[in-house]
């Protein structure tokens, strides 16, 4: 077979099965390409950090001694907990003076009310030619399967309207209409338990209650649920509407029995023009 037809058999077949269409499509392997840059922010580590060394700074909305706590009410282990180099309660990445060459989050995206901004803040911490790696949810395989993907049109909606909270309906969505989060049961197609429909209207009874009693204050739900096509399409139109100087450089698929895909993200020296660059896609290699 020729190379595209091999890759159309691995859209169409491959990446369906959940197959590997590279090694960093998985967490670890991934990890190392962020891992090798001189200076590295990772945003978000509560106590489970994706990077340790020297060469690591480390951004969250509470303090080490805050993620302790936190970590400890919720029963979790605690003493993995990284020194939180930069602080901020509402999540504003505009606190951090320095620049770095890399940037690396798990699990956060998602949470941003206003996913424009979030990308505009990441480029701004960046050095030109630096790169965003993500480490981001399939809402195929979590608990956000019964959730609609989310799309371009949403994303700049939150971005007009400049959201810093999550809006009802994300607080109402995460809270009462999420399913189970095992992965190998989403992976055999078995995506609800037997009390799903019946739990929805007193789950929604105590989102709109929490929502009403929070007031102007953070409520942590997923705001954006994403596949690795539908995270490619909204990235790459954001960065040729010239809202973010962010390109989309490698989308990985998600593998067999996994809940999470991976992304890289290049702020550019310059904008290229859009019209002559590749449209790489899910199967694309390792990063050099």
């Amino acid at each position: 077979m020729s190379d595209a037809a091999l890759y159309r058999h691995f859209l169409s077949r491959g990446e369906p099965d959940g197959r590997a269409g590279s090694h960093a499509c998985r967490r670890r392997p991934f990890a190392r390409y962020a891992d090798a840059h001189s200076s590295v922010l990772e945003i978000g580590p509560f106590c489970n950090p994706v990077l340790r060394g020297t060469h690591v700074r480390y951004f969250d909305v509470l303090s080490t001694e805050g993620l302790i706590a936190r970590a400890s009410s919720l029963g979790m282990r605690s003493d993995t907990a990284p020194w939180i180099d930069y602080v901020s309660p509402t999540g504003d990445l505009s606190v951090i003076p320095d620049r770095f060459s890399a940037v690396i989050s798990a699990h956060c995206i998602e949470h941003q009310p206003n996913l424009v901004h979030h990308l505009q803040q990441v480029s701004d911490l960046l050095v030109d030619g630096g790169r965003y790696f993500l480490i981001i949810p399939d809402k195929r395989y979590c608990l956000d399967h019964m959730l609609s993907e989310s799309n371009l049109a949403e994303v700049l909606h939150a971005h007009a309207q400049q959201d810093r909270f999550h809006t009802l309906d994300a607080v109402i969505e995460h809270r009462a209409l999420t399913t189970h989060n095992d992965t190998s049961r989403h992976w055999r197609g078995d995506h609800s338990d037997a009390s799903y429909a019946t739990s929805i209207v007193p789950r929604a009874r105590a989102a709109l209650a929490e929502y009403e009693a929070a007031r102007d204050t953070y409520i942590d739900v997923h705001a954006w649920q994403f596949t690795p096509a539908s995270f490619r399409l909204i990235a790459q139109s954001l960065f040729e509407m010239g809202l973010i100087r962010l390109q989309v450089e490698r989308v990985y698929n998600t593998p067999h029995g996994y809940n999470e895909f991976t992304a890289v993200l290049g702020k550019l020296d310059e904008r290229p023009d859009i019209a002559s660059t590749d449209d790489q896609c899910v199967v694309d290699g390792p990063l050099p």
